[in-house]
């Protein structure tokens, strides 16, 4: 049997729906945190910190950034073991330019945004912006797999867990510290949580599989994260500083890493039967990110002009209007891009099915002649 079938059969088998549930809870908050954090009404909770809807607000939008540190770490589980195919790599870049592309002409054709050239270049390239941009510092990353697994490979456990601890030192113990600071983009810190899931999924450990143990690391987790926001918000008004997302504001504080990993670990281990709709809606996680948080604009009109999120602050309604706005984007935009992947995607790839062979081999040519030309792998 053919080495790459081999390695597709596995990877298929390995994604069982157990972290294809957490993909969608881990998409879940991160929809919620731009709900509290894209919307304009953060400014209007923290004029009132204490109150009851402002606290509601802190704690249904702190949890962003982990689920991004959710969502790479299953990347990392399976990539490690994986290979990047250029259809793969295709298929990503083809999803994040569709939605680009389409979203920013419907604003412009409806009049909502002028057309200019700074917005036509973000919507025809891939990427544009390296630092905190989701989708361009997952591309980047993704580039990166094939050398991070020959690296992951040729390290013994003992250089595996040195390297782990000299990006944790670097990346969250100093992060977290006060008196340091840490200036990273994601893709760096992407890389840093590869080496973490890498690990796992490279090293069965006792300790790696017990269910109940995680669990209770997670819990403990979520209750300390939560405990750090709420008690930002009653004490830096009190020293006239920022403090409510201060331990997980950024995806590689201790807090952040501690409930992301453990929550990770615990749905690892979770024993759940294999389910067609919860690995389909999985599928779409990543096109519901890209069509909600496309762009300014998207965000200025899903949250400020359709849903108009500060308006609410104030009202009974608010833990309802949230909930409902969530949920309804997530299906909306899930229901959007399965029309994508079944119809769009599928017709895109039958054509590049086609033509591949033929690229490969003058891509291959070309690579030949520039390699002998500057003397590359002599």
């Amino acid at each position: 049997m053919d080495t790459a079938l081999v390695n597709q059969q596995q990877t298929k088998k390995m994604r069982s729906s157990n972290l294809e549930l957490f993909r969608i809870i881990s998409m879940f908050l991160i929809v919620a945190h731009h709900y509290v954090v894209n919307s304009g009404i953060l400014p209007v909770a923290k004029l009132q910190p204490m109150a009851g809807n402002s606290i509601f607000l802190f704690l249904f939008g702190a949890w962003g950034k982990i689920g991004i540190n959710c969502f790479v770490l299953i990347t990392g589980y399976f990539m490690c073991k994986s290979n990047i195919t250029l259809k793969k790599f295709l298929k990503l870049v083809f999803e994040i330019m569709f939605y680009r592309v389409v979203i920013y002409f419907i604003f412009v054709i409806s009049g909502y945004e002028a057309i200019s050239i700074t917005g036509l270049a973000k919507a025809f390239l891939p990427v544009y912006k390296i630092g905190d941009n989701f989708p361009a510092c997952f591309l980047m990353f993704y580039l990166c797999i094939p050398f991070l697994n020959i690296l992951i490979k040729n390290l013994n456990e003992k250089m595996h867990v040195r390297l782990l601890l000299l990006s944790g030192f670097i990346y969250v113990f100093l992060a977290t510290m006060p008196v340091f600071s840490v200036t990273m983009n994601y893709v760096s810190w992407f890389i840093v949580l590869y080496f973490i899931a890498s690990y796992v999924r490279l090293y069965d450990k006792k300790i790696f599989n017990k269910t109940l143990l995680w669990g209770l690391v997670a819990l403990c987790a979520v209750l300390l994260s939560s405990l750090s926001v709420i008690g930002g918000a009653w004490l830096g008004p009190k020293i006239n500083k920022d403090l409510i997302f201060k331990f997980v504001t950024d995806s590689n504080t201790f807090l952040a890493v501690l409930t992301g990993f453990s929550s990770f670990m615990f749905f690892k281990n979770l024993k759940i039967k294999n389910s067609k709709i919860i690995n389909t809606v999985a599928s779409t996680c990543f096109g519901i990110l890209l069509i909600h948080a496309n762009s300014a604009t998207m965000r200025n009109w899903l949250w400020k002009d359709v849903l108009n999120v500060a308006g609410q602050y104030n009202s009974a309604y608010l833990i309802i209007h949230a909930l409902v706005s969530v949920v309804a984007i997530f299906v909306i935009c899930a229901l959007i891009d399965l029309f994508r992947i079944h119809i769009l995607e599928k017709l895109f790839f039958r054509f590049w099915d086609k033509i591949e062979p033929k690229l490969k081999s003058k891509y291959s040519d070309i690579e030949d002649k520039l390699c002998k030309k500057f003397h590359i792998g002599e």
